[in-house]
């Protein structure tokens, strides 16, 4: 067994690992619960029936453990003042502080998706990831995941003010 668990692990993590970016927008929690995702599927792995792929199994122990995670920490972690010394000054505050403004309204308009399309969006541009991997993930097929994604992005420009010119 330890052969098995070991393939395991190099087949997925770093597919795992991606899947966890996108989620937390954190390389380092990404990265702690990569291995924990691991830990917990090694436990358990005489349980898994194979009704789905490995990795989608292993995505829905990782998800779960993204979701008990936020709850323990309330998604506000203190900024620790040893992160702040870090930080660099831009060298376009204002082409930033416009940009940082545009991202924000675009994460404001994306928690009114419904939470399947939300997913796949943030699957999809924070963790690059092809629409067969979003389809596997969230155990569905590809042309679903595509669907979500097209409809997602035309409630977005809806959402956002940009659906003015309807003859194109």
């Amino acid at each position: 067994m330890p052969r098995k668990s070991e393939d395991l692990y190099e087949q997925h993590a770093q597919k795992v690992f991606r899947y966890l970016c996108s989620l937390t927008g954190d390389a380092d929690i990404a990265e702690e619960l990569t291995q924990e995702t691991f830990y917990q599927a090694l436990k358990s792995l005489h349980t898994f029936r194979g009704d789905c792929t490995p990795y989608v199994w292993l995505c829905a122990i990782a998800k779960r453990l993204w979701y008990r995670e936020c709850n323990r920490q309330k998604k506000n972690p203190p900024l620790e003042e040893s992160h702040l010394s870090t930080l660099t000054a831009s060298d376009n505050p204002e082409q930033e502080f416009q940009e940082r403004e545009e991202r924000l309204s675009l994460y404001r308009a994306m928690q009114q998706l419904n939470t399947d399309t939300r997913e796949v969006m943030y699957l999809r541009i924070n963790g690059d990831f092809s629409f067969r991997e979003i389809g596997e993930i969230m155990q569905h097929t590809e042309t679903w995941a595509r669907v979500r994604f097209y409809r997602g992005k035309e409630q977005l420009v809806k959402i956002l003010g940009g659906g003015s010119n309807e003859t194109e």
